[in-house]
């Protein structure tokens, strides 16, 4: 059968003629076997095809969520940090509070989170993870300890509060308000002298401002003294309680007078250049039994 021979006859339509082919069997077979070969091929990569397209739509759907899930995790990470810094800035006014009243600040600053990210940036140190799940976990916890810092935070609040109550006198007295606008152009640190070109220490903030700028009183307190005092200039000295006391100098003007009563925010004077000076700005310093400190440790606007 397949070496016989079959003949196939292709009659063409209203000619009369026709064409005859000749063809072995198994080449009859051959053709067979291609054709059902090609059908079943077909079906299969059909087949195929709609399963990978169904793969394909799946891939693009977890691929569209995992992208979701990350846009999410950095906006809760940018959150926890927001959450972070405002934190801190409670317990930064907290710690000037306690200075301000002499109120004891052992055990006042909480430990920062263990692990946690309290002295980095939370994005930079918890977001290259690759894990999502160990991300989570993470954020979660974090948030768990920040929690606690609040409810910390809020019982130190609450004993300043009852501080503050039995002493109403305090911040009044408290030099906490800056006495000019301007811009701080030498701290209270140690610098070279511009006009010695020496290191030497400097005890109190420089403020540049216009000349004329007024210059008001940080808290209630009485003038001790209003006039030229040698590299000062034109300064005033402010008393506001037995310990606590201020000092203005390089004024161009000074608008009250000695053994006066002023309270916070009154008009004391205007910056000038008077002195011992550079160019036009005020010296303020704040001293504490006589010994200079830091005023930004009472400012708290």
């Amino acid at each position: 059968m397949l070496f016989r021979k079959y003949h196939i006859v292709v009659f063409k339509d209203k000619q009369g003629s026709c064409k005859k082919f000749q063809l072995r069997g198994w080449f009859i077979i051959f053709l067979l076997f291609m054709t059902v070969s090609m059908a079943a091929g077909n079906v299969i990569l059909w087949k195929k095809y709609a399963e990978h397209s169904r793969i394909e739509q799946g891939l693009n759907i977890a691929e569209k969520t995992v992208q979701e899930q990350k846009t999410q995790l950095l906006s809760l990470s940018q959150k926890i940090t927001s959450l972070q810094g405002n934190l801190n800035r409670i317990r930064d006014f907290d710690s000037k509070l306690r200075v301000m009243i002499n109120l004891d600040q052992d055990g006042s600053q909480a430990a920062a989170p263990k692990g946690g990210p309290a002295n980095e940036n939370f994005s930079k140190g918890y977001l290259p993870l690759y894990r999502q799940e160990l991300l989570a976990r993470k954020m979660h916890e974090f948030l768990r300890q920040l929690n606690v810092e609040a409810r910390l935070e809020e019982v130190r609040q609450q004993e300043i509060m009852h501080t503050l109550r039995s002493n109403q006198n305090i911040l009044e007295a408290t030099p906490s308000i800056w006495p000019t606008s301007g811009w701080v152009t030498s701290g209270f640190a140690w610098r070279t002298s511009p006009f010695t070109g020496k290191r030497e220490f400097h005890k109190g903030l420089d403020i540049s401002a216009p000349r004329g700028t007024p210059v008001y009183a940080p808290a209630r307190a009485s003038v001790t003294f209003a006039g030229r005092d040698g590299s000062y200039g034109l300064s005033i000295r402010l008393k506001h309680n037995a310990s606590l006391s201020t000092r203005f100098a390089h004024l161009n003007r000074i608008a009250i007078k000695s053994g006066q009563e002023v309270t916070r925010g009154e008009l004391i004077g205007y910056v000038g250049n008077t002195g011992r000076s550079t160019g036009p700005h005020l010296h303020y310093e704040v001293r504490l039994n006589g010994v200079p400190v830091n005023p930004k440790r009472y400012i708290l606007n």
